[in-house]
């Protein structure tokens, strides 16, 4: 006798037979979104609608209009181009690279030109791999015999990870004559992959997902500068020999993760240096300002650019952006009516002005000191400054790079540099590791262990805080005079002992637990390493701690 299931479909009670697949449900019932539906969370769990329902849930179908649907959308798009690509050239190699704006991937053919008759070809083979609305089908079977399917499409990349899990089954998803791992729910038909743009960009393409709102961009604007930085990550990652999870989890494997890091690490002092050189090289600039995205290490890359500019006899002076917000009465409010401190007007610019100008005309300067927890300055707390001979002013902050926050101070007198953590290491050649995923994972150890705030409440607000990012700071990231990577290569090791302790604190009925889940199983790819072979200047010491610089 079939078992029969009780389950809350979209807020509609329903009586199913055990095995039935929920897209099923959808021909009596469908969708109430605006955009066609791309899977389902089945008690608190992201899945594909080809899911087969064996007990009693509670399911909400999703569209891209969600975070979680949204990665269906990329991810499926994305399998279809590697389909498409092995129908056009099968001999050609795709590696996914980083993301070049909130909605477009980019990735690179090693060895093979993008001219526009191939990308011409690629983008009919997908229009048509689209129009067939062919099965995407999902298949679980042995290590042994995943390996052996893997091996007709040369993905060495992948059976060398799928070795290294240590999991019972492999779960393979399939793509006209496409078949690879698969790191999350997948749409259960290509046609539901209706709007996307292909492009050529710089020696490879560019694949372009439609905005929450299911807006489209027709091109994409040039980032030269962090492109470059993207590039010369690349480089580092290829000297190190550590592109994939799998190539990194070798390094563990075979004892040799010590020089790993310390050649990260000098890589990172090396192009530190290299900054300050070019500041030192240019006496005129009095002013140093450091932005980037939340966790980015914009503070420990700061004390680390000190050092070395009074190498070159400069002793900066550090002036603080925070002790500038405005009263909580004058604070921009977020539609719920929480405070906006990512806002640039939460901030009294014309007041920072003003005593930059000062400070720079060699005046003695009150500085105010400012308390969140208040939300006003604390007159008692004021100090007062003046520079003197061989000093300049270095402030960090995440508006650092807009021009409104220091109008008042010439151009020739400033060196702008933004600062964010632009990961460049991938789960395998096809696929990828959120950037944002390191910062959010730096953020929630940090902030569990020093700031009092637990995993679920840090999740909770990362969508406020990448608003702001999205609107306040990348705009600006091609304004800066140098741009600094402040990813490690093995950093995700090292945060996994603390994220995934912290993670397993999110209550299950917590809005959180969705995405505490998903970093979860992330961390599930890596071979965890000690903190004991980083050293204490490391950017990663400002999040685990046991830093050489102090934090106030």
């Amino acid at each position: 006798m079939t078992q029969k299931l009780k389950v809350d479909f979209n807020g509609l009670p329903l009586e199913v037979e055990a095995g039935t697949p929920i897209v099923s449900l959808l021909k009596d019932h469908p969708h109430p979104g605006s955009f066609p539906p791309l899977g389902a969370v089945v008690n608190q769990r992201p899945v594909g609608l080809s899911y087969e329902l064996r007990a009693h849930a509670h399911i909400t179908t999703i569209d891209f209009s969600s975070r979680e649907g949204m990665d269906i959308y990329r991810r499926t798009a994305s399998l279809i181009l590697y389909a498409a690509l092995l129908n056009v050239d099968p001999k050609a190699r795709i590696v996914v690279g980083q993301s070049l704006s909130p909605t477009a991937y980019f990735f690179e053919l090693p060895g093979k030109k993008v001219d526009p008759l191939f990308l011409k070809h690629l983008q009919e083979e997908m229009q048509q791999l689209i129009k067939n609305d062919l099965p995407i089908l999902i298949d679980r079977t042995s290590v042994e015999d995943a390996a052996q399917r893997l091996k007709t499409i040369q993905a060495e990349d992948q059976i060398k990870l799928l070795y290294q899990l240590r999991v019972p089954e492999a779960v393979l998803v399939h793509v006209a004559k496409y078949v690879g791992l698969v790191h999350g729910p997948i749409a259960h038909r290509t046609g539901v992959i209706e709007q996307w743009n292909l492009f050529s960009y710089e020696h490879g393409l560019a694949l372009d997902f439609p905005d929450e709102a299911g807006n489209i961009t027709t091109k994409l604007p040039p980032q030269p500068k962090l492109f470059a930085a993207y590039v010369e990550t690349k480089r580092w990652n290829d000297l190190v020999g550590v592109s994939t999870v799998a190539d990194f989890n070798e390094h563990c494997m075979q004892g040799d993760i010590a020089d790993l890091i310390r050649i990260s690490e000098a890589l990172h002092e090396k192009k530190i240096a290299a900054i300050a050189d070019r500041i030192a090289a240019q006496p005129e600039i009095k002013l140093i300002l450091i932005a980037g995205p939340s966790s980015s290490g914009k503070t420990t890359f700061a004390k680390r650019l000190s050092i070395h500019l009074k190498i070159h006899g400069i002793n900066p002076i550090a002036i603080s952006l925070d002790n500038y917000y405005r009263p909580h009465k004058e604070t921009p409010r977020h539609p719920d009516g929480s405070f906006d401190y990512e806002h640039i007007d939460a901030l009294d610019l014309p007041h920072f002005n003003q005593n930059l100008s000062a400070l720079l005309e060699g005046k003695d300067v009150e500085l105010p000191t400012y308390s969140f927890q208040i939300g006003e300055r604390l007159a008692h707390k004021a100090k007062r400054i003046q520079l003197q001979k061989g000093q300049v002013l270095i402030t960090e902050g995440i508006h650092g790079l807009n021009e409104r926050v220091s109008e008042s101070i010439p151009h020739a007198q400033k060196f702008k540099i933004f600062v964010s953590a632009l990961t460049q290491l991938c789960i395998d050649n096809h696929n990828r590791i959120f950037t944002t995923d390191a910062r959010l994972c730096r953020r929630i150890v940090r902030d569990r262990l020093y700031r009092g705030s637990s995993a679920a409440e840090t999740i909770a607000l990362w969508p406020s805080v990448r608003h702001g990012e999205i609107n306040y700071i990348f705009p600006f990231q091609e304004d800066a005079d140098a741009i600094f990577n402040s990813a490690l290569v093995y950093e995700h090791a090292v945060l996994k002992p603390f994220s995934e302790r912290f993670l397993m604190e999110v209550p299950r009925n917590h809005p959180s637990f969705i995405e505490a889940m998903r970093l979860a199983r992330f961390f599930n790819l890596f071979i965890p390493i000690l903190p004991i072979e980083v050293p204490r200047t490391s950017i990663i010491r400002e999040f685990i701690g046991d830093s050489a610089f102090r934090y106030g």
